[in-house]
């Protein structure tokens, strides 16, 4: 199980929210992605978290600067509306991209993405809110559009389409540390052919028990539990292999 810091960063700070609202400016971006790279994180996930709003991904100049420092893989999301989008993050410096308000707009992107820079480089983000008992829907623009479109039945479709990788983030549990949605996660692991990346909520060291006795997981990405200091990425990993959860050291 990979353990990947995620920084949501708007202009030039990283910033913190609770339900994709309410942001708060935490610090320098690089600054926190250098912090957990010594940490010990596996990849690194930025997303700018406007970019949809104002159509471009602003983020190159920190990708630049922090491939240069840093030697895991780093995942950027936000605003990629094209193959000339993709191409300019991944000449800047990033591994992989992750797509999700282009994607719900026009599902083919991800067929283009992945055909002319493969699937392993593709991550399709999915913003999931709870509607109805053991339902989701997919949202989008951050957190503020509904696509009605049912998540269980939007994840068949984008790995079929390619994606080599799905991004789930929780509206629900995203920065409030009340734990991860497992009813959420346990679904997704009874369809999903591809790893899954689960995102929202994470409390305390505590919360992988979960993992490793209700649902698997290929990855976890934090953002709140790290930039308030309430755990690191060390202490993280050193809990996983108390608890006997495979994880990378």
């Amino acid at each position: 199980m990979r353990i990947i810091a995620r920084l949501d960063i708007k202009g030039p700070n990283l910033i913190k929210g609770i339900h994709f609202e309410g942001l708060r400016v935490i610090g320098d971006p690089n600054q926190y992605a250098t912090k957990y790279y010594k940490q010990g994180a596996d990849e690194l996930l930025l997303i700018d978290c406007v970019a949809s709003l104002y159509g471009r991904n602003n983020l190159l100049d920190i990708i630049k600067k922090a491939s240069d420092e840093i030697f895991i893989p780093i995942t950027v999301g936000g605003g990629i509306r094209s193959i000339e989008d993709a191409e300019k993050l991944f000449l800047s410096g990033a591994d992989k991209i992750a797509i999700n308000s282009k994607a719900i707009n026009d599902p083919n992107i991800i067929n283009d993405l992945a055909k002319n820079f493969g699937s392993q480089a593709i991550v399709a983000s999915i913003q999931a809110k709870k509607y109805d008992d053991k339902k989701w829907l997919a949202y989008y623009e951050n957190g503020r559009e509904n696509s009605e479109k049912e998540v269980l039945e939007w994840v068949k479709e984008v790995e079929d389409r390619g994606a080599g990788e799905i991004l789930i983030t929780s509206i629900d549990r995203e920065g409030t540390r009340d734990g991860f949605e497992m009813e959420l996660c346990d679904q997704f692991n009874s369809i999903c052919n591809i790893p899954v990346i689960y995102c929202g909520g994470m409390n305390s060291k505590n919360d992988l028990i979960n993992f490793k006795e209700f649902s698997e997981c290929d990855g976890i990405a934090l953002a709140s539990i790290l930039h308030y200091n309430q755990t690191d990425i060390e202490e993280i990993k050193s809990y996983a292999k108390q608890i006997n959860l495979k994880v990378r050291f």
